[in-house]
């Protein structure tokens, strides 16, 4: 910028800060091409009008004379006249005419030099873009020595007016090209139509040049090419040194070498390649996509005469159906200029394909859109031809490597690449250098024309695709995962459905190994996607089976390592399909030594699992058309994702603290959030922020009638407000809570909202007056959680009839009838506390969401039917000749007995008046024992019960023959009682309670005795019959959490909350091996049966074995397959038993494992619904395995054979 113009500036700074709107005058300098779209956004960015002016201001010194005259022309546009004067005595002269230019960049010397050298003029309508227009002149402004600039692109994408927009610049011509622009328009011609249009040239030229000197003369026209090439080189470098052609639509190598004639040219084409047969230097201008959908709704505007923001909705569909393609918006543009009702007529046009109707007689050299797709396939050779018409099976916007093409057409790579090659030049397809190896895609107008053109034939060129995948990978799917393996996973099942090959897509999705293969490479939400989109071609039952199985174990095939399909599998209802070939697969493993359990007894509910973010999952959300489910978290974020299979579709981050509700509006176009920074936000709606603790939860009405927004906060008393989003505070507040309001929520006709407190009531409340309807004091419905703890009310939801709710509070959801506020069934599977709960908008699914990192769909109509029951997990199991039965408290603190194998109950107690802590049964007599919370035991034949405890018994076990059973309890006590006659023995001495004990047979003697440890950190000995305290050892500094005593009896193991095992003699009652390595508490051991090898397992998930003789480490289990927990095992390792030939170790935490003992290495794993596995009940041949979960899932697992 000269000096004078940048001194003028700086001093009218102030001045022109104080008053100019630059997003005023951005929009006339973007349209000269002295600001480019980054630079504004960079200016809007910031905060104040004020700041933006400065912005503005500060870039323009930066910028040169062309910008100072922009902005001072934008000022005068604007009415902004007394601060242009200041600036007007200083504007840079780069011209005569430079005081009359105009804010298109161009003047009327512009105008003249582009009119003389036959340049068109703009269209009638016409829409800027300049990041094009500048790119193009960059390359102009380059081309000092004779060379060309292409300018490419496909069919449409306004080449031509890009061309012609480029030269019309003052500075760009009288800089560069003095001599004039010379426009020449080309097409497809023979040798005697290009001589003709030399011709004409010719003679244009020779008599602009007799204008301007008389004494030149007028020549004959030439009489062949190679003279009238000769003509033209003799013109353009003598007559027009400095001058620019353009040459407009060239198709021909054969053309272009016409004008290799050594001066600067600038040529449109639809073939990139043509510039390699001429000489001289090159550069090259993309013009891939079409016009931006702002850009493409401006010129239909400006057709139909109206203004962009009140076209009908139909105007946006037209722009995204063409992909914002110029001669598409044009054609249409014109067409409604005539008939300006037929938006919905066009639209359809367009969709259906048939572009023989979207035509109009216009400057354009094809009257329709089809005529200008199939000039461009015919340039091709018959064989090319027929190599791009079988592209028409390709999806739109999906981009595919030469090795997918490779496969179809049976050619190798390189000669793949050689026909894309000549596909791109010729601008037919699309190539993305973003990626190695190259990726290729066709303009969606392209790909809807081959379909068009092909459409007889569809059916065939998808059986030729699959028929070619076929034969390339008759020996299994390709596992690489590399883009051609990712596509064929992904679109193997549309060319099928395309085919209409509806046996082999059946075989092929109901095959569990093509279920594995794409799980392992692709991830679950593309196979669910798959049963949804082709359900109505598959059979109904079949791919529910499917669909189920992978619904419920999504979360767990997202995991790495990659879990055992076939395992999972089995845990599907024995009538499934995936179940019936889980177990043949099993089968025949198991006789190549495989290890796989079989669930025998009763299977989960849930319908959907995700696990969309990391961390706890706070509030989630059905849309109200039921497509979508948002949801949010610790993480930070908002994530929104496909209902059907849980495929993302949306991630923000949205808020700088926890995001503790998300709620969609009534029409789905706004989504809410709340937070812990105490802020509530409406994406693409304003901000609130009234409270004053955190915002909890926020819901807006379900009817679009009167929009409000509700929100709830930890505020002591303003915690439950209503808002209309449209206002800046809020307009009603809700009174009768007095602890934090967790959650809100309308019911389906908006008159009553409902809230659920931390003070344990759920409260209905009228939206009209704000005035308390109902309370529900649900903390009243759980007297044996609100000993302990305050009983938080989470959340809600109603029914869409509005008569009943469900409500959370701690892991479970329960269904309140609203009349009489009473509980009518509850649903279990979460493992930690349920945040969300919600209908979809049918009414069949409910929705809920945890801190156990999962969303789970349930199905209403199975947890509707009755109040379900859930065991406790201290249970106790007989084997008896293939007979099992369990024995174990449920949820309404019962004892119950059951078969094992059907899940029968045998023996149900009453209620108990003291919760049941454990349980036990006797192999002899039938007999099954249980200890209660406030010291008492009963044996349950002839119901006895027996007291003498003082606090809760924690552990029972009756001995071999049946006639003893032996207690211990938090009174620091154990009791050994003849429990027919009520006759007990007292051992006393720990100080601490006693958490278990183990019968203890000493050799020679073969004597019984009693071995006990305690979180005093001993362990005692005692006699039985007299109750004698036999030894006291201090073991451990911390607490003891488990004891095992070898199979022979002369050695037994501790293990410790100060990180350590120890074993000892049972002889000598020392310690003989101290074994350090566990980096936390110690919580179980087990002895192998030959008595060789200790394992033994901490709460970090790690397990170690030992070698019993000199106490060195064997091998560390798990070590380097940390889960997602980021534990070693789920959790916590409770419980630990080895196979009888010591070859199997079984471990119990998060899930339960199977270790090969001699490598350390897994074998099998079994996920359980829940988690937090206390003891694991094994069968004497180790071929059966009995357990319940933190939720009450029994599970009897049998070893398939």
């Amino acid at each position: 910028m000269e000096e004078g113009a940048r001194s003028c500036l700086l001093q009218s700074r102030s001045s022109l800060e104080q008053d100019i709107r630059a997003s005023y005058l951005m929009d006339h300098m973007i349209s000269d091409g002295v600001l480019t779209g980054d630079e504004e956004d960079r200016i809007r960015s910031k905060p104040t009008r004020k700041e933006q002016a400065a912005a503005l201001l500060e870039l323009l010194l930066r910028k040169d004379n062309q910008a100072y005259i922009s902005f001072y022309n934008a000022l005068v546009r604007e009415s902004y006249g007394d601060l242009a004067s200041l600036l007007h005595n200083s504007l840079p002269l780069v011209s005569p005419e430079a005081e009359k230019s105009f804010s298109d960049g161009g003047t009327r010397y512009v105008q003249a030099v582009l009119s003389e050298g036959g340049v068109p003029q703009r269209p009638v309508v016409f829409v800027s873009r300049p990041a094009l227009v500048n790119r193009v002149r960059e390359k102009l402004y380059r081309l000092q020595e004779p060379g060309w600039v292409t300018v490419f692109g496909m069919a449409g994408s306004g080449k031509s007016v890009l061309a012609a927009e480029a030269a019309r610049d003052h500075a760009l011509i009288t800089e560069c090209f003095p001599g004039g622009v010379h426009w020449l328009s080309i097409g497809q011609l023979d040798r005697s139509d290009l001589l003709v249009r030399i011709q004409s040239l010719c003679f244009r030229l020779e008599q602009q040049s007799q204008e301007k000197d008389p004494s030149s003369s007028l020549h004959r026209p030439p009489g062949s090419l190679e003279e009238a090439k000769e003509r033209l080189r003799f013109l353009m470098l003598r007559r027009y040194p400095r001058s620019l052609l353009i040459l407009d639509d060239i198709w021909d190598s054969s053309v272009i070498k016409a004008f290799d004639i050594q001066c600067r040219v600038l040529f449109t084409t639809r073939d990139r390649s043509l510039a390699d047969c001429v000489s001289g230097s090159k550069s090259e201008v993309a013009v891939e996509s079409g016009l931006e959908e702002d850009q493409a709704l401006e010129i239909l505007a400006l057709y139909v005469n109206g203004k962009p923001q009140r076209l009908p909705e139909q105007a946006r569909s037209i722009v995204r159906e063409c992909k914002g393609s110029p001669l598409v918006v044009s054609l249409i543009g014109a067409l409604l200029r005539e008939f300006p009702d037929r938006w919905a007529y066009y639209l359809h046009t367009l969709q259906q394909k048939k572009f023989k109707r979207i035509r109009k007689s216009s400057s354009y050299d094809y009257d329709a859109l089809d005529q200008a797709m199939a000039a461009s396939i015919q340039v091709l050779s018959e064989e090319h031809r027929e190599l791009y018409i079988d592209l028409t099976v390709l999806e739109k916007d999906v981009k595919v490597p030469a090795k997918v093409l490779s496969v179809l057409w049976d050619l190798e790579p390189e000669e793949v690449e050689d026909v894309l090659q000549d596909f791109v030049n010729k601008s037919l397809l699309f190539r993305d250098c973003h990626h190695r190896p190259y990726l290729y895609y066709l303009h969606d107008l392209q790909l809807d024309f081959l379909a068009e053109m092909n459409r007889s034939g569809l059916e065939s060129l998808h059986t030729k695709v699959v028929r070619q995948y076929q034969q390339r990978y008759s020996q299994g799917p390709p596992t690489s995962g590399d883009e051609e393996c990712l596509y064929w996973f992904r679109f193997l099942t549309y060319h099928m459905a395309k085919a209409n090959l509806t046996q082999e897509l059946c075989s092929l999705m109901f095959s569990l190994d093509w279920v594995r293969t794409k799980a392992q490479i692709m991830g679950p939400a593309h196979l669910i996607n798959d049963y949804v989109e082709y359900g109505a071609i598959l059979d109904k039952e079949v791919r529910g089976h499917f669909q189920e199985f992978l619904s419920l174990n999504g979360h767990q095939l997202e995991q790495r390592p990659f879990p055992d399909v076939v395992q999972l599998a089995l845990s599907q209802p024995d009538s499934s399909e995936v179940y019936r070939q889980a177990l043949l697969q099993a089968q025949e493993r198991a006789t190549r030594g495989g290890l796989y359990l079989d669930w025998i007894s009763l299977k989960s509910l849930s319908r959907l699992v995700v696990q969309p973010h990391q961390g706890s999952i706070y509030a989630a959300c059905f849309s109200h058309d039921g497509t979508k489910i948002a949801s949010c978290g610790s993480s930070k974020t908002l994530r929104v994702f496909k209902s059907t299979s849980g495929e993302k579709m949306l991630e923000i981050q949205a808020h700088d603290d926890e995001v503790l509700c998300c709620a969609f509006s009534p029409d789905d176009r706004l989504l809410a959030t709340c937070s812990s920074d105490r802020k509530v936000k409406v994406w693409c709606g304003t901000l609130h922020s009234e409270h004053e603790e955190q915002v909890n939860h926020c819901q807006f009405t379900n009817t679009r009638r009167r929009l409000l927004l509700a929100t709830c906060s930890n505020d002591k008393f303003l915690n439950t407000k209503l808002w209309n989003i449209n206002k800046p505070s809020s307009q009603n507040t809700m009174f009768g809570h007095l602890e934090p309001v967790n959650h809100c929520c309308f019911s389906p006709d908006d008159a009553y909202l409902s809230t659920s407190s931390s003070d344990g009531t759920l409260k209905l409340w009228e939206v009209s007056s704000a005035n308390e309807w109902k309370s529900i004091d649900v903390a009243d419905m759980f007297p044996e959680q609100r000993e302990q703890t305050a009983v938080m009310v989470k959340c809600s939801t109603w029914s869409a009839d509005g008569r009943t709710i469900i409500c959370a509070a701690r892991n479970a959801v329960f269904l309140w009838d609203i009349e009489t506020s009473k509980k009518m069934a509850d649903c279990s599977g979460h493992l930690s506390w349920v945040h969300g709960v919600q209908f979809s908008p049918d009414g069949s699914l409910l929705l809920s969401c945890s801190d156990d990192q999962t969303v789970r769909v349930w199905e209403t109509n199975r947890v509707h039917t009755s109040s379900a029951v859930c065991l406790k997990r201290d249970s106790d199991v007989l084997f008896n000749n293939g007979d099992i039965t369990v024995v174990a408290a449920d949820n309404r603190n019962r004892l119950q007995v059951r078969n094992g194998r059907t899940g029968a109950v045998m023996f149900q107690s009453e209620d108990q008046k003291s919760r049941i802590r454990c349980t036990a049964i006797c192999s002899q007599t039938s007999a099954v024992g249980l200890g209660r919370e406030d010291g008492t035991i009963q044996v349950h034949i002839h119901i006895s019960t027996l007291q003498g405890h003082t606090r809760t018994v924690l552990h029972c076990q009756f001995t071999p023959e049946g006639h003893t059973l032996i207690t211990s309890s938090e009174d620091t006590t154990m009791r050994v009682w003849r429990w027919r006659t009520g006759e007990c023995v007292v051992l006393e001495g720990h100080k601490e309670q006693v958490r278990c004990f183990s019968l203890l047979t000493t050799s020679p003697s073969s004597e019984t005795h009693l071995l006990s440890w305690s979180f005093d950190g001993t362990i005692k000995v005692w006699d039985m019959s007299s109750g004698e305290r036999l030894q006291d050892l201090v073991c451990h500094q911390g607490a003891v959490l488990a004891c095992d005593v070898s199979p022979d009896g002369q050695l037994f193991a501790t293990t410790s909350a100060d990180k350590t095992a120890k074993v000892w003699s049972s002889a000598s009652w020392e310690c003989v091996r101290l074994l350090n390595g566990h980096q936390d508490c110690v919580r179980s051991c087990r002895f192998s049966w030959d008595g060789r090898r200790l394992a033994t397992g901490d709460d970090n998930g790690e397990i170690r074995l030992w070698n019993v003789k000199d106490g060195t480490l064997l091998k560390i289990c798990s070590r380097d397959n940390k889960d997602a927990m980021d534990s070693l095992h789920g959790g916590w390792v409770t419980d630990l038993h080895f196979s009888p030939d010591n070859t199997v170790l079984l471990s119990t935490g998060g899930y339960i494992k199977w270790w090969n003992v001699e490598k350390g290495e897994a074998l099998q794993t079994f996920y359980p619904t829940g988690a937090n596995l206390k003891r694991i009940h094994v069968s004497p041949d180790f071929s059966t395995f009995v357990t319940i979960d933190n939720i009450g899932i029994l599970y009897v697992l049998k070893k398939v054979e």
